[in-house]
C-alpha cells in the first residue's frame, strides 16, 4: 500500500470519528466505525511489514558487503606480510608489486614464486571475477634497450602462462606486456647483473582491471 493511500485510509477514519462526535451514531454506526478501523489497521500493518522487510533486506545486504569487504582487506593484507607485496589502489584498478623476480637473462618463473602468484590468482578467483589482468615485465638496463623489450615480453608471458596454467586462472582475463628496462619503473635505478645484483629490477607488475574497459599498455611502451 502506497503512503498516500494510508494517509488517505487514516484521513477517512479521522472523519469518520468527527462526524460521529458531531452528529451522533444516527449518521454513523458504531459497526460501520469499526468496520472502517479494521480495513485501516490491516492496511497500516501490511505497510508496516513490508516496510520492515525492506529494511531488513537492505540490512542484509550492507553486511553482506561490510564482511566481503572486510574478508578481502584480510586476504590483501595476508599478501603484504607474507609474501612482502605492495599494493596501489587506483580509480578502476589495482596493482600488485610482487616480490617475483627472475635469474639474470632469464624468463623462467621460479619455483620460491609459486606460492606468491597461487595466492594472488586465489585473490583474483574469489573477489575480481572476469577482471582482466595486465602482467607487466620489466627488465634490469644490463644489454640493449630492444632486447630487453623482449625479455620482459617473455617474463610477462611466463607469469601468465603460469596463472593460467597452473594457478587457475582463466588465460582470456589475462594480458601480457613489457616495459623492459624503463627507467622510470626501475626499482633500484640503474641496477643491473649479472647475478643477484639489480635483482629487484628483474620482476613482473599484476594489475587487476576490475572496470572491465580498460586498454593494457602497448608491448613497444618501453619508454612509459
Amino acid at each position: 500500500m502506497s503512503p498516500n493511500r494510508l494517509q488517505s485510509g487514516r484521513a477517512a477514519v479521522l472523519g469518520l470519528m468527527a462526524a460521529v462526535g458531531l452528529a451522533g451514531c444516527a449518521r454513523v454506526t458504531p459497526e460501520q466505525l469499526q468496520t472502517e478501523l479494521t480495513a485501516v489497521r490491516s492496511e497500516m500493518t501490511t505497510a508496516d511489514n513490508a516496510l520492515s522487510g525492506r529494511i531488513d533486506a537492505t540490512d542484509g545486504k550492507v553486511t553482506a558487503l561490510t564482511s566481503r569487504l572486510d574478508s578481502l582487506e584480510r586476504d590483501l593484507q595476508a599478501l603484504r606480510t607474507e609474501f612482502n607485496a605492495s599494493i596501489q589502489r587506483m580509480e578502476t584498478a589495482v596493482r600488485f608489486n610482487v616480490p617475483v623476480h627472475f635469474d639474470f637473462d632469464d624468463a623462467t618463473v621460479r619455483e620460491s614464486d609459486r606460492a606468491m602468484l597461487d595466492r594472488f590468482a586465489q585473490v583474483v578467483g574469489k573477489y575480481y571475477t572476469g577482471s582482466t589482468i595486465t602482467v607487466e615485465g620489466f627488465t634490469d638496463p644490463a644489454g640493449s634497450a630492444s632486447y630487453n623489450q623482449h625479455l620482459g615480453q617473455e617474463r610477462a608471458e611466463a607469469v601468465s602462462s603460469y596463472l593460467s596454467g597452473t594457478a587457475g586462472l582463466s588465460a582470456a582475463t589475462l594480458k601480457a606486456v613489457s616495459y623492459g628496462e624503463a627507467r622510470n619503473r626501475q626499482v633500484v635505478p640503474d641496477a643491473q647483473g649479472p647475478g643477484d645484483a639489480g635483482i629487484e629490477n628483474r620482476r613482473v607488475a599484476l594489475v587487476v582491471d576490475f572496470a572491465g574497459n580498460s586498454t593494457p599498455p602497448s608491448t613497444t611502451a618501453a619508454a612509459n
